[in-house]
């Protein structure tokens, strides 16, 4: 694994690029630069133990998915949020067959050729035209014959061309007034339409449900949808409320994801492994990848553990000291004090940098996706700090060939 620069002279206009042609709306977070100056070059044989792992690491959660929704009693040390747990008890109904599941594994180099897993985005995982465009246009400004890719965007609209009929009505669920959400739809919405299916943009509370069928309520697109693409986090529909929020659960309609995904979603995840693994699941390569995570209160003495919120996105408030800003971390340790249940403790992991040109250190975060169960791609993030949050840049997967250097 290696930094292949873009070249300078070619930066600028790589940037623009990114920002007209492949829907990077977000080039920037506050004074941060988040389009990366370098593509992440990956080898064949980093590449095909990644998939190995992506797709085992897949197996296990779905089929952990479908024990706790067999059984919502051993969902309880999840501490999902009241209005959302009430609601599990109507996926009676729900078959992984009739829906698209997508999801994003996000591995570290930790050294030696190993990896640790810090989470699976397993509700709405993004990035999409990042893993589908932004690879094209960085492998066109390198010297790129022993570099290829692979492109999420065409993988992920054929699974979707596999359960929805052609020329059906979709429904791209976003919160409508984000453009860094709106870019994500409008990349998907835009793929779709050269396919031939008719795409609604529109937010949560414009879908309803009659006897488990999503129709469309927005103006002038009215009617009966053939598939629900949502964007809009799980939990935030509890905040958000629209009137029939809970048709989402025990929707026939083809949906991506399915609510089953809150399960996995928390970072509370693992605490439900021992009851499962008494029941027959199988969760070795979680275990063998992802550290040792713990109940708050168990943690308490232990030394090398760190806090992350149970619903976290983009890294937000995760208690690495000394990437915290002036008075984050004491602000973290208070909220982790009074609210117990929405966090955990998390045995902390050193990921191993990557050196720029000038001998900077960055950190890598590789989101490796799966679409039916199958591996579809990369989306990473590097950061100079160890903890890859909203000051992080997007930079593209490329894979590259045994001996190919393209400098």
């Amino acid at each position: 694994m290696r930094l292949i620069p873009i070249p300078k002279e070619e930066y600028e206009a790589y940037r623009l690029n990114l920002m007209f042609d492949c829907y990077k709306w977000d080039p920037q977070f506050l004074d941060h630069n988040t389009i990366a100056k370098y593509a992440l070059a990956i080898t064949e044989e980093e590449h095909a133990r990644l998939k190995v792992l992506t797709e085992k690491l897949d197996e296990e959660t779905r089929a952990a998915e479908v024990m706790l929704n067999g059984d919502r009693k051993l969902a309880r040390p999840l501490a999902l949020p009241k209005k959302l747990s009430k609601e599990l008890q109507r996926m009676g109904n729900y078959d992984p067959e009739k829906h698209i599941r997508l999801m994003r594994y996000d591995f570290h180099p930790i050294g030696d050729g190993a990896w640790a897993v810090s989470e699976v985005n397993s509700d709405v995982p993004g990035g999409f035209a990042e893993a589908s465009l932004m690879p094209e246009e960085a492998k066109g400004r390198l010297c790129g014959k022993h570099l290829r890719y692979i492109n999420f965007g065409e993988i992920f609209i054929g699974a979707i061309a596999d359960k929805v009929p052609e020329g059906g009505r979709i429904m791209l669920v976003h919160c409508t007034s984000y453009s860094d959400d709106r870019q994500v739809m409008q990349f998907l919405g835009d793929q779709l339409k050269e396919k031939g299916f008719q795409v609604i943009y529109g937010a949560a509370d414009h879908v309803w449900f009659r006897e488990h069928t999503a129709y469309s309520i927005l103006d002038g697109n009215e009617g009966r949808l053939d598939a629900i693409i949502r964007f809009t986090p799980l939990e935030w529909l509890t905040e958000i409320r629209p009137k029939k929020w809970d048709g989402y659960f025990d929707t026939t309609t083809v949906s991506c994801n399915h609510p089953i995904a809150i399960y996995a979603q928390t970072k509370r995840f693992p605490l439900v492994w021992e009851e499962l693994e008494k029941r027959g699941a199988c969760l070795d390569t979680w275990r063998e990848l992802l550290p040792d995570t713990l109940e708050v209160k168990d943690a308490k003495g232990k030394e090398g553990y760190i806090y992350k919120p149970a619903c976290g996105r983009v890294g937000e408030n995760i208690s690495i000291k000394e990437a915290c800003w002036e008075g984050e971390y004491e602000k973290i340790m208070r909220d982790v004090k009074r609210h117990p249940k929405k966090y955990l403790a998390q045995k902390r992991f050193y990921s191993t940098p990557l050196a720029g040109e000038n001998g900077e250190q960055y950190h890598v975060c590789l989101g490796s996706y799966t679409v039916e169960g199958k591996h579809a791609g990369y989306y990473a993030r590097i950061s100079e700090s160890q903890r890859i949050d909203s000051n992080s840049a997007d930079i593209p997967v490329l894979i590259e060939r045994s001996g190919g250097n393209d400098r």
